[in-house]
C-alpha cells in the first residue's frame, strides 16, 4: 500500500511540474467566466442557480484535485443507468477508497427524481456491498468527496439506523476543523434541506457553530453571497457576521460586480440588513453612474432586485422601462430573454402600483398581455388538488376564474368576486383592471371585494422557514396593491388536510378571515 502511494505521488508531482506553466492562465480565465455568469444569471428562472450554488462551488474544486483519472473514473462519469454502476463491483475492476463514494454520488444523481427506484436500490445486495466497501475505507475519502457523499446518502433516503450513514456523519464530525469553509456550508445546507432526522439536525448544529467561528475564512464575494443565500438564514449570528464581512466596512473598496452579487442575493432572500439606509445609500451611489454601462440583462436584474427590496428610485425604473431599452427583450425567444422580460413586467407593476408619483414611461399595453408560456407549466400535485377543490367550492364556472394571468407578470391560482353579503358574483361580468385585455363592462357593486387565491409551494420559501423568498414577497405585494384580498394557501397547511371536506372548509375559512381582516381595518 505504501509503495503504491509513493508511486502515485511521484506521478502526480511529475505531472504537476509538467503542466504548471500552462495551468495558471487557464485557471484565471475559468474564474473570470464564472464571475461573469454569476452576474448575468436570472434570479427568477426556475432553472437558475444565481448567484451560484454550494454544489457548484464544491464540484468546481474537483477539477483542480491532483488526481489522475483512470478507467473506473471514466466509467462512473459516463454511467447512464444504476445497473452500469453496480456492475463495477464485480469483474476485474478495482475500486479504490474514493471510487465507492463516487459511485454512490453518481447513483444519487441518476435517481434524483425516482423515489421508487431508490427504495429498490437500497434493497439490492450489490448496493449493500458498496456501502460496506465505503464503510471500511471511509477515513481515506477526500474532503470534497466526503461532503458530496453525505449529501448523496441523504438524497438516496438511507434509513436513520444505517451504520454506514452514521459512519459518514461521524467522519464529518472528526474532520470539521480540517474541512474548508465552503465544505462546511455545503454540509449544513445538505443537513437542512435533505434530512429532518434528529441525528442530522445535531450535526447541523455543530456545523453552524463552526461556520460562525470561522467566518473570517471567506475570501471572495461569490462564496460569501452563496453562503448567505444557502445557510445564512439558518443562524442569525452567522448572517450578522456575513453581513459585516458586503460591504459597509469596506465601502470605498467594494467593486460593482461584488455589490451586484450581494444585492441580488439580498433580493432572492428578501433580506434587509440592519444598517439598511447606509447600505442602500451605498448601492445607489455606486450604481448611479455604473448602471447604464452594465450588460442590459444585468441592469434589469438589479432594478428588479431593488423593487423586491422596496428601494427602487424613479430614475432607475425609467432607465429600464424606456422604449429604447426594453424593446430588445420584447421578441426574445431564448429562456434568458423571456426571464428578463418577466422581470420587466414586475418592474412595470412596481412603477404602476407602488410609485404613485411615477411619471413614466411604462411598457406598452401589447407587451403586458400574458404570453402562452405564462400558463404552460407542469401542474404540481398541490396545484391540481387546489383547482379540484375550488371547482367544487364554486359550483359554477361563472362564479370564479382559475389560472388568471395578470398584466403584472403574476398568475393567480383563482379569482372570485364577493358582494357585500359575501355571496359570489359572476366575475367575468365586471371590469377587471388587473387584466391586460378588458372583460366585462359593469363596475363592481359597492362593497364588493376581489379575492385572489395564491398557493405557496415548498420551493417558494427559504430553507427550513415559513418566510417567502423575495420574488414571492413581491408578487404578494403587487396583488395586494392591485386591490385584492389574498387567500394564502401554503403547502405546509394544505398537507395537513386529508379529506375533500376539510380542504373545502379550509378555503371557506380562509376567505372569511380575509374579508374580516379587511373590514377590521
Amino acid at each position: 500500500m505504501a509503495a503504491h502511494l509513493v508511486k502515485r505521488c511521484t506521478c502526480l508531482l511529475r505531472e504537476a511540474a509538467r503542466q504548471a506553466p500552462v495551468m495558471a492562465p487557464v485557471g484565471r480565465l475559468r474564474l473570470a467566466r464564472v464571475a461573469h455568469k454569476t452576474l448575468t444569471s436570472s434570479a427568477t428562472s426556475p432553472i437558475s442557480h444565481f448567484p451560484g450554488s454550494l454544489v457548484e462551488l464544491v464540484e468546481k474544486e474537483q477539477a483542480f484535485t491532483p488526481y489522475i483519472e483512470n478507467q473506473v473514473d471514466r466509467l462512473i462519469k459516463k454511467a447512464a443507468r444504476p445497473e452500469e454502476l453496480l456492475e463495477l463491483l464485480g469483474g476485474s475492476h478495482h475500486l479504490d477508497n474514493n471510487h465507492a463514494a463516487l459511485v454512490l454520488i453518481r447513483l444519487s444523481h441518476l435517481l434524483s427524481e425516482k423515489p421508487k427506484d431508490k427504495a429498490l436500490l437500497i434493497q439490492d445486495a450489490r448496493f449493500q456491498q458498496l456501502l460496506c466497501l465505503l464503510n471500511s475505507q471511509i477515513n481515506l475519502v477526500w474532503h470534497g468527496t466526503l461532503s458530496r457523499l453525505l449529501r448523496s446518502l441523504y438524497a438516496l433516503g438511507l434509513p436513520r439506523t444505517s451504520k454506514e450513514l452514521q459512519s459518514v456523519e461521524q467522519e464529518v464530525r472528526w474532520r470539521m476543523r480540517k474541512l474548508k469553509y465552503k465544505h462546511l456550508a455545503f454540509l449544513a445546507d445538505s443537513c437542512a434541506t435533505l434530512s429532518q432526522e434528529q441525528h442530522s439536525q445535531e450535526l447541523l448544529t455543530e456545523l453552524l457553530m463552526h461556520l460562525e467561528r470561522r467566518w473570517t475564512e471567506i475570501e471572495d464575494g461569490r462564496t460569501l453571497v452563496t453562503i448567505m443565500m444557502k445557510v445564512g438564514h439558518l443562524s442569525e449570528p452567522l448572517m450578522n457576521r456575513l453581513e459585516d464581512k458586503h460591504v459597509l466596512n469596506r465601502a470605498q473598496d467594494i467593486t460593482v460586480p461584488h455589490l451586484c452579487s450581494v444585492l441580488l442575493a439580498f433580493a432572492r432572500l428578501n433580506f434587509h440588513p440592519d444598517q439598511e439606509d447606509e447600505f442602500f445609500s451605498l448601492v445607489h451611489e455606486k450604481l448611479g453612474s455604473e448602471l447604464p454601462g452594465l450588460e442590459p440583462a444585468l441592469q434589469v436584474d438589479l432594478v428588479w432586485a431593488l423593487c423586491v427590496l422596496q428601494q427602487a428610485r424613479e430614475a432607475e425604473l425609467q432607465a429600464v422601462l424606456h422604449p429604447e431599452f426594453h424593446i430588445q427583450f420584447l421578441g426574445g425567444k431564448s429562456q434568458k430573454d423571456q426571464n428578463t422580460f418577466q422581470k420587466l413586467l414586475h418592474i412595470n407593476a412596481t412603477a404602476m402600483l407602488e410609485h404613485p408619483e411615477y411619471s413614466g414611461p411604462l411598457l406598452p399595453a401589447s407587451a403586458v398581455a400574458p404570453r402562452p408560456s405564462a400558463l404552460d407549466r407542469k401542474v404540481t400535485p398541490l396545484q391540481k388538488e387546489l383547482q379540484e377543490t375550488l371547482k367544487g367550492l364554486l359550483g359554477s364556472a361563472d362564479r370564479g376564474s382559475l389560472e388568471v394571468a395578470t398584466q403584472y407578470g403574476w398568475v393567480l391560482d383563482a379569482e372570485v368576486l364577493l358582494d357585500s353579503d359575501g355571496q359570489f358574483l359572476p366575475v367575468r361580468d365586471f371590469v377587471a383592471p388587473h387584466l391586460a385585455q378588458p372583460t366585462g363592462s359593469q363596475p363592481p357593486p359597492a362593497g364588493a371585494k376581489r379575492l385572489a387565491f395564491l398557493r405557496w409551494e415548498f420551493p417558494n420559501f427559504s430553507t427550513r422557514s415559513k418566510d417567502l423568498l423575495g420574488r414571492f414577497v413581491l408578487a404578494r405585494r403587487h396583488i395586494l396593491a392591485a386591490g385584492f384580498l389574498i387567500v394564502d394557501v401554503p403547502f405546509y397547511e394544505w398537507l395537513e388536510l386529508k379529506s375533500e371536506w376539510q380542504k373545502g372548509a379550509y378555503l371557506k375559512d380562509k376567505m372569511r378571515k380575509a374579508v374580516a381582516e379587511e373590514l377590521a381595518k
